[in-house]
């Protein structure tokens, strides 16, 4: 059975500094989905924007200014992954 390779994203941000990323998924929170985004520098962060995909099937990120949405959004990619939120 073959492996998937791993999809990459390049993120470009404000200061010009790119930061290739490995596309971890997309999910759902409050209506909203979200994607969420692993970089390639080993940091164990992990970058969660909007995901809005237009009609014609292209995407694009967005980010997520409502705090209350952001950590909800957060939280449920936190139980996605198994890990134990906050909350619990």
């Amino acid at each position: 059975m073959a492996k998937e390779a791993a999809q990459v994203v390049t993120l470009e941000f404000d200061d010009g500094k790119e930061v290739e990323c490995t596309l971890e998924g997309v999910f759902t929170s409050e209506e909203q989905d979200y994607i969420a985004l692993v970089p390639d520098d080993r940091s164990g962060d992990v970058y969660i924007y909007k995901y809005i995909e237009k009609e014609d099937g292209d995407y694009y990120f967005e980010d997520e200014t409502d705090e209350e949405k952001f950590n909800k959004a957060v939280g449920a990619y936190e139980k996605l992954k198994g890990h134990k939120s906050q909350e619990d």
